[in-house]
């Protein structure tokens, strides 16, 4: 079949490479002019890095990438009370990455024009509007800034997959609104220091109320032996406090984040160090998602990735939940003749799944154990204190909901 994608994201970039390898013609075309390496760190879960694997990019990835040893809880006094091993670790067949977004970005964009060739990557081109006529559909392409038209491309889908202000999906669903602010922004930055832990280890630290989020995002040490760590600080914004949920990328200086978080100073980890040594902005992201919906396929068009099922970044999912949207869409196509029965056969299976996830977001997802440690023990907790059973149940549940449970994700091809 003659697919168009519209958005070059991770999710689009996938999803090209997954169907050009079952042989369907694609084309992507990306908004932006040139697709630079913006952003900070993100996480590939197993189930998801099985998808990459499949299209052979593991090898590739892993030299960009610091495959996660290992997830830790810990209070706001410091103390850990919970540890899992993640990816190869904890005995899955797929490992889990830490990567740098952007960088991770560029590397699909480059694979995407070698695999499928410069002439099915269009930079600088968007979508306008699209139309059904008879068994095809009909997309139109304008350069954003002036408005002059780029392409109008003929195919048998349309896949909309451009991000949580998707212009496909306001076309499908034009009296939705806007996004839905959750009361938390998102403060977001890399910075250089000594490795802590294992080098290989994600750390969730505090409550929702405050909490820090760190991982690594490469392997490579500098002269004084320091490695690029990103790190997320998420604050529960005061009731009434403004903020421009629509300003994604806005830069904030340091002062007010060194000061609610300069008691952090713990033996394995230095927040307020941290914090100071950041480099390149720091990133105000406001914590917002939308209402799932109740179908994404319309005929010849669909929705895919941030488009279909914007998430709370809360649990590693966004990213990963766009490379489960490619492979269905992909395994749909295999067993359906007819796209639109493909389409529908790919709805019946991601939108309920994805929609589990969003709202399992909603209630914090795995990180609801620190809200029940802070509940319970807000001075910190003693040896025995901590119950484990509980905090097992809540992380099995997440991940069956997920979709990466060991046992089922290793049981797949």
């Amino acid at each position: 079949m003659k697919i168009i994608i519209a958005g070059g994201g991770i999710g689009g970039l996938v999803t090209a490479m997954r169907l050009h390898q079952d042989g369907h013609d694609v084309k992507v075309f990306e908004s932006v002019k040139e697709v630079t390496p913006l952003g900070v760190g993100i996480n590939l879960l197993p189930h998801s890095v099985r998808v990459l694997t499949n299209i052979g990019l593991q090898d590739k990835i892993a030299k960009i990438a610091v495959p996660t040893e290992e997830l830790v809880y810990a209070n706001r006094q410091g103390q850990f009370f919970w540890s899992e091993p993640r990816g190869k670790h904890a005995g899955y067949r797929w490992p889990q990455f830490s990567i740098h977004r952007g960088h991770f970005q560029v590397l699909l964009w480059e694979e995407a024009m070698r695999v499928l060739g410069t002439d099915k990557l269009i930079p600088n081109a968007h979508l306008q509007v699209f139309q059904e006529l008879g068994d095809q559909v009909k997309a139109s392409f304008i350069h954003k800034e002036t408005g002059e038209m780029i392409a109008e491309e003929f195919g048998d889908i349309l896949i909309g997959a451009d991000g949580i202000h998707s212009n496909v999906r306001k076309k499908l669903y034009p009296e939705e609104g806007g996004v839905v602010f959750s009361g938390n922004v998102l403060y977001r930055g890399t910075a250089r220091l000594k490795p802590y832990l294992t080098g290989a280890s994600m750390a969730m630290i505090g409550s929702m109320q405050q909490k820090m989020v760190i991982y690594p995002i490469s392997t490579e040490l500098d002269a004084e032996g320091n490695q690029l760590i990103n790190w997320v600080a998420n604050l529960r914004q005061a009731s009434g406090k403004e903020i421009t949920v629509r300003d994604w990328n806005r830069t904030v200086g340091k002062e007010e984040l060194l000061d609610l978080y300069k008691s952090w100073k713990f033996d394995w980890i230095d927040v307020p160090e941290m914090i100071e040594k950041t480099s390149g902005g720091i990133f105000e992201f406001p914590m917002s998602d939308r209402n799932p919906l109740p179908r994404w396929s319309f005929g010849r068009v669909t929705l895919l990735g941030d488009a279909a099922h914007p998430m709370y970044p809360i649990g590693s999912n966004g990213a990963s939940q766009a490379i489960l949207d490619a492979d269905a869409l992909a395994l749909a196509l295999q067993n359906h003749a007819d796209a639109i029965e493909a389409l529908k056969a790919y709805d019946a299976e991601r939108v309920p799944a994805t929609a589990q996830v969003v709202l399992q977001n909603r209630q914090k997802g795995p990180d609801f154990i620190m809200d029940l440690m802070e509940e319970r023990f807000p001075k910190g907790f003693q040896a025995g204190e901590v119950p484990y059973t509980e905090l097992a149940e809540v992380m099995a549940h997440y991940k069956k909901v997920a979709g990466f449970d060991v046992e089922t994700l290793n049981a797949k091809a």
